[in-house]
């Protein structure tokens, strides 16, 4: 799959994380959840550019990053591809999962939880159940 993959990145200016991080970060996750395969090509720095009106150099700092982590690589004249996945778990326990977060959220959202709440006490959770855990 050498086409360009379905990734769009969305910046949050407000969110205090580096502009580069955040697309590291998008990036990693497009790649647990299955949305970026070995061999999809990132969308060039242009189409970036374009998309989110951020500095060429930010876009390029983010691939070369995800480059030195061994997750993609840059061909010349080419565009940056992805050269492995990340741990991906199996549609079979992933399913399930989905489901009972998307309830969740969907409980959270009627209680009256904003976006931003519901992510803050998601986070608290997953933080506080994984602590110790160096993984990741």
């Amino acid at each position: 799959m050498a086409e360009s993959a379905a990734v769009e990145y969305r910046i949050d200016r407000r969110s205090g994380i580096a502009t580069y991080l955040q697309i590291v970060q998008q990036t990693k996750q497009a790649l647990r959840l299955g949305l970026l395969e070995p061999g999809d090509r990132l969308p060039t720095a242009r189409e970036v550019v374009e998309a989110t009106a951020i500095n060429p150099s930010t876009v390029l700092k983010a691939y070369r990053e995800l480059e030195r982590e061994g997750l993609v690589e840059g061909r010349r004249g080419l565009g940056t591809f992805v050269t492995r996945a990340l741990g991906r778990v199996a549609a079979a326990v992933d399913a399930p999962l989905r489901a009972e977060l998307a309830d969740w959220v969907r409980r959270a959202r009627t209680a009256g939880l904003e976006k931003d709440d519901a992510s803050a006490l998601f986070t608290a959770v997953l933080d506080k159940t994984f602590e110790g855990d160096q993984a990741g």
